[in-house]
């Protein structure tokens, strides 16, 4: 019975997601628009992180876990949209990676504001790391896939950093999941520079060889 239960469930929030995306499509609302929306409510987040203190964090913390809950919405539906109104541009898919970049540095920024104002230095540093970690795992992926086609080895990608977040900021335990992203976000950086190494060394040594057979 459960999962009959959870199985119309799936199948209603899909309904419902499809409704939502046919009628963004019947409104010619650019997905670019839907994209840069997204980073709007994750820069509320940041100002709630920000603005919190000491009587007021876990209360804060949890509104601005609930509004990066409800960034996910324009995660969701700005690639659906595209492709359902055939909007589907190279700009589109290279705008929603700087936006995405820019609404994790949002959020890690509001945290930054955060210990700044409990001069809590330790965890101003962390936090910096983690927003830099952040950005360079996204990076070398990129660049990685520039040379190779394909590196999607690692775990610390965006989905895993925002379930952490929402649950260190709904849960009010936001120093720990920063140890947390900081550990895997820096294996994930050294996974893919290591899975690159192996891929294009054979690729380099192949002309020298051809030169040397010459």
């Amino acid at each position: 019975m459960s999962m009959t239960w959870t199985s119309a469930f799936g199948r209603g929030c899909g309904v419902l997601l499809d409704a939502i995306v046919r009628w963004l499509a019947l409104a010619q609302i650019n997905p670019n628009v839907l994209t840069f929306l997204g980073l709007v409510v994750n820069t509320i987040a940041a100002f709630l992180f920000g603005y919190a203190n000491g009587d007021s964090q876990a209360r804060m913390f949890r509104y601005a876990g609930l509004v990066i809950i409800g960034s996910g919405f324009f995660d969701l539906v700005d690639g659906r949209v595209a492709r359902a109104s055939n909007q589907v541009t190279r700009f589109g898919g290279f705008f929603d990676s700087v936006i995405d970049r820019y609404s994790d540095a949002s959020q890690f920024f509001g945290l930054l504001l955060f210990y700044a104002r409990g001069d809590r230095f330790f965890y101003v540093v962390l936090t910096a790391f983690v927003m830099v970690s952040a950005i360079m795992v996204s990076y070398t992926r990129a660049r990685a896939e520039s040379l190779i086609g394909s590196c999607r080895v690692g775990f610390m990608e965006r989905p895993e950093r925002l379930v952490l977040v929402i649950i260190g900021a709904l849960f009010n335990r936001m120093a720990p999941v920063l140890w947390l992203i900081a550990v895997l976000s820096t294996i994930t950086v050294i996974h893919r520079i290591r899975y690159t190494w192996t891929r294009t060394e054979g690729v380099d040594a192949a002309p020298h060889k051809a030169g040397q057979a010459a």
